[in-house]
């Protein structure tokens, strides 16, 4: 008897089986549908994103000249090291031999190495010979890339206005901030197809848009007078025992500055050694009170509105009481008989309060705001300061005794500069510039537009306030800045220093002289100011630094002489 045939499975067994290998087929269909056309783009964007690799191309950052053509700041050639941590097998081993090479600390490239990232910079701005060094390694994962570093020939010279540029090339302080822009020109970059080696693909994607180059900038300073003023400077503060000091040389008829610096300053070829306080661009961004060479405006608000008269003699004690406070002279003296010319000559703050009186809070105030105070001159420096002149409803009782001696309002040293160059320009203000001109990529030249100018006090004003202080010089207290062979015209001034928080002075000390020359045809003017001398006096700690910068200046410009101004109605004994 044969067996019996095997039982079939069910046909609904079947028909499940088909269902189901069906559906299979069905979903990896789409599965593969889906890849093929509705994820196609998404993971042909991936694919591509592992092999494109794209590399910035910095611009080559513009250079900044003097007024003659020499060099203050331009970039070098250098190069940036990367890696791809990836790829390379022995990053400890790597991190040695490239700290040998390129002079740097082993873990700063070590962590770098090991920090899972897929491109890190290792070193930048790396001089050619270093970078070479580095090169021959030949290690697996480290590419190299042409960039450029800045570089200061002069080091300190004209430091706090050029300003440094940070580690990525970026201006941050000085001109290089301001003209940031300009200097810095736009970015290219280059797109490359690499395989996972970093190789580069045979016919693979390879695109490039060059950098545009930055502009050049030539400034209004002088090289050689710039090194001379701050020369100067450095050896009267150290003469006067002085906390620091600033110097400025300016053209009173272009605004333009041909030296300005403050001591002490810094290299901007090594930032980081520097405090952070000789960074500031002092002359520009920071107010002082000016003392009495604030007394010029006064003399000149009187002419100009016909209050005083040349010929008008004053009784002047040795002390005035204004409010609740009691003004001295410097030198106790009986009463005296002065002039208008005597009292800026020899600096009476009685005198000058007296004067002060006759012109009036409002008028007084006008003619402040006129000359410059209370807002910035607009020479387009960062963080330029704007000084302080209060409102005159906000003037203290004793107002119309400190701010007409120069306390109770604030200054920077640009600003009280632009006030002599005012009446050196024969009663116009000048707006003061730094940039004579840009260059571009294809060497035209662009002028800097024409400055602010405004008159302030008419010419016949501007020449009396001039016989005054020249007076003031070759008679008066600021007898120090007198130049054999020229006449200065110029005004000392001596203020104590406000304490912070408090209405009270310290007993510190601000000395300045400032003036210009020839006096009957002015072509520079120069602010000489001095912090906590030994010597308060303006007359002895900062005149004699004027006289040593002005001078060198005249002979650079070759200035002739000229002759003297028309002394001043005097009521002293010749």
């Amino acid at each position: 008897m044969s067996a019996p045939p095997p039982p079939r499975p069910p046909a609904g067994r079947l028909a499940s089986l088909f269902l189901v290998l069906v559906l299979a087929l069905v979903a990896v269909a789409g599965r593969l549908f889906q890849l093929q056309l509705g994820d196609a783009p998404a993971y042909e964007a991936l694919a591509r994103d592992q092999r494109i690799r794209t590399i910035d191309l910095p611009a080559s950052r513009g250079a900044i000249y003097d007024r003659e053509g020499a060099e203050l700041a331009l970039s070098m050639p250098a190069r940036a090291v990367y890696a791809r941590p990836a790829l390379v097998p022995d990053p400890a081993s790597a991190a040695r031999r490239l700290a040998r090479a390129l002079g740097i600390d082993e873990r700063t490239i070590l962590r770098a190495l090991r920090s899972g990232r897929s491109f890190v910079y290792l070193a930048r701005r790396v001089d050619l010979e270093a970078a070479a060094r580095a090169e021959r390694l030949d290690l697996p994962g480290i590419g190299f890339l042409d960039e450029s570093r800045r570089s200061y020939p002069g080091a300190t010279l004209g430091s706090q206005v050029l300003g440094f540029v940070g580690v990525d090339g970026q201006g941050l302080a000085g001109l290089e901030l301001s003209h940031e822009k300009l200097l810095a020109g736009r970015p290219g970059e280059m797109i490359v197809e690499q395989d996972p080696l970093g190789n580069p693909i045979p016919q693979g994607e390879r695109r490039v848009e060059p950098p545009v180059p930055g502009q050049d900038l030539v400034l209004t300073l002088d090289q050689d007078l710039q090194f001379r003023a701050q020369r100067a400077l450095k050896r009267a503060v150290r003469r006067n025992g002085a906390k620091g000091g600033t110097v400025i040389v300016m053209e009173p008829a272009s605004g333009e500055i041909l030296a300005m610096a403050s001591y002490p300053w810094f290299d901007p070829n090594d930032v980081g050694s520097a405090p952070p306080e000789n960074l500031r661009a002092r002359a520009v961004t920071d107010i002082y009170e000016p003392g009495s060479v604030n007394k010029v405006i006064v003399a000149a608000a009187a002419l100009e509105e016909e209050i005083v008269g040349l010929e008008e003699v004053f009784d002047v004690a040795d002390h005035l009481r204004v409010g609740p406070k009691v003004f001295k002279d410097a030198h106790p003296h009986p009463p005296m008989e002065m002039t208008l010319s005597d009292i800026v000559a020899w600096s009476s703050n009685v005198g000058s309060i007296q004067v002060a009186q006759r012109v009036g809070k409002p008028t007084l105030a006008r003619y402040l705001r006129r000359f410059g105070f209370g807002r910035p001159t607009g020479i387009r420096f960062p963080g330029e300061g704007a000084g302080i002149l209060p409102p005159v409803e906000e003037w203290w009782e004793t107002g119309m005794g400190t701010i007409p001696i120069g306390q109770g309002v604030a200054v920077t040293p640009l600003q009280i500069a632009t006030v002599y160059a005012t009446i050196a320009n024969g009663g116009v203000w000048v707006q003061p510039k730094l940039v004579r001109a840009t260059v571009d990529a294809e060497g035209r030249v662009r002028e800097t537009g024409a400055p602010e100018r405004r008159r302030v006090i008419s010419a016949g004003t501007a020449r009396a306030v001039t016989s005054m202080l020249a007076y003031a010089v070759s008679d008066g207290t600021g007898t120090g800045a007198q130049i054999p062979g020229y006449w200065v015209a110029g005004k000392t001034g001596t203020a104590r220093k406000p304490l912070e928080g408090v209405r009270a002075y310290s007993d510190e000390y601000m000395a300045s002289f400032v003036g210009f020359v020839p006096a009957e045809d002015p072509r520079l003017v120069v602010a000489a100011i001095l912090d906590e001398p030994d010597t308060v006096y303006g007359g002895i700690a900062a005149a004699p630094m004027f006289r040593d910068v002005a001078r060198f200046a005249l002979a650079q410009l070759r200035v002739p002489t000229s002759d003297p101004p028309a002394r001043p109605p005097t009521a002293r004994a010749p």
